[in-house]
């Protein structure tokens, strides 16, 4: 029987170790995407859905939190600029990058997971916002599929034009016309 050497061995066990203490630690995170109804106050709440967005998104949490502002649509409009798309309905909530801000649009229920979405939605572009884009719209796409994968583990789907989306992610000209 060959003699295997301690230093493989060694080696060997701490990679199989490695693979079984972080496949131990996923049971653990599956209840992030409930723990946002436990929250007490916004900030809690942003806590929870970071809490998630950790595990599911590739970009890493930001130091600071973004500041988290309710008004009212006729305000949240004014303030939509280049973020504006194909998408269609009432404006519901907003990240403005320059000021590290998310703007969500009265009324709003921190206990109704559709708003709570609405949010996490944002806070997925306050993920971004470090990030090139080549388009402002080219981030909605991966923000709107995490806000449904949440939402999915909540039971729910995410009220989306998905072909708006993603031709606003194209970042093409709306208004192409032949000279």
């Amino acid at each position: 029987m060959p003699r295997i050497p301690f230093g493989v061995a060694f080696v060997a066990a701490l990679v199989a170790l490695c693979a079984t203490m972080a496949r131990a630690e996923v049971p653990i995170r599956l209840d992030l995407a409930r723990d946002w109804r436990h929250a007490d106050d916004m900030a809690a709440l942003v806590s929870s859905l970071d809490d998630w967005l950790d595990v599911q998104s590739d970009w890493p949490r930001r130091e600071k939190a973004p500041d988290v502002r309710f008004v009212s649509l006729r305000k949240a409009e004014t303030r939509r600029g280049a973020t504006a798309s194909l998408q269609k309905g009432r404006l519901r909530g907003l990240y403005d990058p320059d000021r590290a801000e998310i703007l969500l649009t009265t009324p709003w229920d921190p206990g109704d997971a559709q708003d709570v979405s609405v949010l996490l939605h944002e806070l997925v572009h306050h993920r971004q916002a470090p990030h090139p884009w080549y388009c402002p719209a080219a981030q909605e796409l991966p923000a709107y599929r995490l806000q449904d994968a949440w939402l999915q583990e909540q039971g729910l789907r995410a009220n989306v034009n998905w072909l708006a989306v993603v031709l606003d992610a194209g970042c093409t000209r709306r208004d192409i016309h032949p000279d």
